[in-house]
């Protein structure tokens, strides 16, 4: 039986689409291909892959548009792979629902990396009533949070900001989307809130807050929470 991991990579440029089924067919994954948004949405429904890599610049629809086609009806992790490095399309992409992005020209070993963190723990998120990284052990069950052998007295907003974090373990979340998600859309530009309670959280999580390895800066975006 062929238990390997499924990838779709949709991209319009040639060479791209070859170096990604190279690449990733010799690291064990299998590879489907789509050259444009229309293909990439139909194999996406009748193959039902567990990871999507997704250009922007597609010749039909563009690739925004069809990351939020796709979440429409689906959670499987998408990496946005594209020329476009503007911050603005980066935030544009994660606001939408993609789970990473990675500007090209890439580096295989990062992307490679990248794919083994979304497909390790996606699953794990959805499933397991636990989650660990680190020191940090979160019971989601009985809402125990628990640093080392110390558990950790959270307040409500913080336990629900570090619930998200965990939901979205490896992703980074834009300051929109963790001030609409804890706190309403009524607070979506308010983001002197996430800077005070990732503060918080790294004030109590974090064994040197003043150099967090759990809760991750994303530059001009938002955070991370790093998975081991």
């Amino acid at each position: 039986m062929d238990n390997k991991p499924v990838v779709l990579v949709i991209d319009d440029e040639i060479q791209i689409r070859r170096l990604l089924e190279l690449t990733l067919e010799s690291n064990g994954y299998k590879v489907l291909l789509a050259e444009n948004g229309e293909e990439g949405l139909r194999r996406a429904g009748m193959d039902r892959p567990e990871f999507i890599i997704l250009d922007l610049g597609l010749p039909d629809i563009d690739g925004v548009q069809v990351l939020k086609k796709l979440r429409e009806w689906t959670h499987i992790p998408v990496l946005i792979l594209s020329v476009r490095d503007a911050e603005k399309d980066i935030i544009a992409c994660l606001d939408a629902g993609a789970d990473d992005y990675l500007v090209k020209p890439f580096r295989t070993g990062e992307l490679l990396a990248r794919v083994r963190v979304a497909l390790r723990h996606q699953p794990t998120v959805q499933e397991s009533a636990t989650f660990t990284t680190g020191h940090l052990h979160v019971d989601l069950t009985a809402r125990i949070v628990t640093k080392g052998d110390s558990i950790v007295k959270l307040t409500a907003i913080e336990y629900s900001l570090l619930s998200l974090f965990i939901r979205n373990a490896g992703k980074v979340l834009t300051h929109r989307f963790i001030l609409e998600q804890v706190w309403g859309p009524n607070y979506a530009e308010e983001t002197q809130y996430t800077r005070v309670y990732i503060g918080q959280l790294r004030k109590k999580l974090e064994d040197d807050p003043a150099n967090p390895k759990l809760f991750l800066t994303e530059s001009g975006i938002g955070y991370r929470l790093a998975v081991d």
